[in-house]
């Protein structure tokens, strides 16, 4: 008989009849990427402890140790456990934590790791929940002992989960930077009171399958599939600062469209603390994508884009004057300014000098886009204590032909008067600080969509860097937000801080 069993059917058929045998259960719970002996020690252990082991693991889907992980499907990590003398019985997870396998299995002793043992080193925060959850249910906390091996370390070394170029940058990268500190300065993000200010913008993606090329024309002709709506722009940014500390202000400014302002109140009440301007006479900016999906890998590609934004986009005065007054009035309240100038119309000059003036730590982005092209460069500002940027708009601001990247960073930061990052696609990112540039491989080419990938980059560095964390560390932890957030289509999700921690534990272990 098979030991893999459904979560429901072990809750309503097997655990009944164990109680009624008066038969004590252990649960384990984890990933299992990669069962070795550091794995085998602790599940004897643990059926030392009771009568019956039961171990679940995570399903691939809820797994967060970066893209390409986990290095084996569900049904492959199930069938090893299942082949284990110890292992009672084997239960996918189909979720982010083990609540819902805790209150299926009700587990008499909840079995975990001695690394568990101090709370502080958890990195989702989650053990003395669980604890809790597993002492309601009866039960109660286990540690086994043994030495500590690491499927991760195993897997990024000895079975290529890293690439030669990532993991000889990260082996260089532990030598002078810990995961303590990392988490840290985490933590010191958490204090943070932040203000974001920029640009709302609504991405309308419709998904479709191209059919091939018009026969009387030159256009794509296509089936239409569905079609979905994120909160981009500086909506996006301040939902991932969101996760990082509870004190989030956004300042824009939208159109009247009330489903809009519902929308973004509904959504956002609980995260972020929402301070609007209404205009009467611009919409709200909605830029509409066409995608296909390649068939063979969860990866779209962009066939079409519209947009409704205005030419010479200008809002009323009585809009830039209420916007620039909750400005003037609030910006010395916070801690760090995320400006976000996407380019349409929202910054004038006057808003950019209350800004530059009256920020206390001023993180800067001025986005290019085939809107604004030529017409929003980065050196209009004069005044930054980090930034972020891609090629396009670092080429845009310093255009000489044969320009060197890293020349021209070294001119921008000059310029700014701060550090700062140049994100580079496939190839990662440069850091600059105090006009030394580093370089930091991508860690991931696993590529969904890329539309909030230098938006998620922006928010995780810029939020480290503000807690004080040099910048070195800034380019990992933004490299790693740029990873997660290639991997989310349009803006559907944020960039969670536990997310971005687990992939930089997975990163560190080499």
């Amino acid at each position: 008989m098979s030991k893999i069993v459904l979560k429901k059917i072990f809750q309503s058929e097997i655990r009944p009849k164990l109680r009624q045998e008066n038969k004590k259960v252990a649960l384990c719970h984890g990933v299992f990427d990669l069962v070795h002996p550091g794995h085998i020690i602790h599940l004897e252990q643990a059926k030392q402890m009771a009568d019956v082991l039961v171990v679940s693991i995570t399903a691939a889907i809820y797994v967060r140790k970066g893209p390409g992980r986990p290095y084996f499907d569900d049904e492959m990590r199930m069938k090893v456990l299942e082949a284990l003398e110890c292992v009672d019985y084997v239960i996918l997870s189909e979720s982010y934590t083990a609540d819902d396998i805790i209150e299926s299995v009700e587990p008499d002793i909840y079995v975990k790791g001695e690394e568990y043992a101090n709370a502080a080193d958890d990195i989702t925060g989650k053990i003395e929940e669980e604890q809790a959850l597993v002492e309601r249910h009866g039960g109660r906390l286990g540690f086994t002992t043994g030495q500590v091996f690491s499927s991760t370390k195993l897997i990024n070394t000895a079975m290529s989960g890293l690439s030669d170029e990532v993991r000889e940058y990260m082996e260089n990268f532990t030598v002078r930077h810990t995961m303590r500190e990392v988490r840290e300065y985490a933590e010191k993000a958490g204090k943070l009171k932040v203000l974001v200010v920029g640009d709302i913008i609504i991405d309308k993606y419709t998904y479709c399958n191209v059919q091939g090329i018009m026969s009387k024309d030159m256009g794509y002709s296509a089936r239409l599939s569905h079609s979905e709506e994120y909160l981009g722009g500086a909506v996006a940014i301040a939902r991932h600062l969101s996760s990082f500390t509870d004190d989030v202000t956004l300042l824009s400014a939208i159109g009247k469209e009330e489903n809009i302002r519902l929308r973004l109140f509904d959504e956002l009440s609980d995260r972020v603390q929402l301070r609007l301007t209404y205009s009467s006479i611009i919409p709200s900016i909605v830029k509409h994508r066409y995608l296909t999906r390649n068939e063979k890998r969860e990866e779209y590609r962009k066939i079409f884009a519209i947009n409704n934004i205005p030419p010479n986009v200008r809002y009323e005065e009585e809009v830039y004057e209420s916007f620039k007054e909750k400005l003037r009035e609030k910006i010395l309240d916070y801690d760090v300014v995320f400006l976000c100038d996407f380019g349409h119309g929202l910054i004038d000059r006057e808003a950019m000098e209350i800004i530059q003036k009256n920020a206390k730590f001023l993180i800067l982005n001025c986005q290019t886009n085939s809107s604004n092209r030529g017409l929003n460069i980065i050196t209009k500002y004069t005044r930054a204590d980090a930034f972020s940027l891609d090629q396009q708009e670092l080429k845009l601001a310093f255009p000489e032909y044969t320009a060197d990247e890293e020349i021209s960073l070294k001119k921008l930061s000059a310029h700014l008067g701060g550090n700062g990052w140049l994100t580079r696609g496939s190839k990662g990112a440069y850091g600059i600080c105090d006009q030394e540039i580093h370089e930091c491989p991508a860690f991931t080419l696993s590529v969904k969509d890329t539309i909030g990938a230098g938006d998620a980059f922006l928010a995780v560095a810029g939020m480290f860097t503000a807690a004080g964390a040099p910048t070195e560390i800034g380019t990992f932890a933004g490299n790693i937000g740029g990873a997660l957030g290639a991997n989310i289509v349009g803006n559907k999700d944020a960039v969670e801080k536990v997310n971005v921690l687990k992939y930089a534990s997975t990163l560190m272990n080499v």
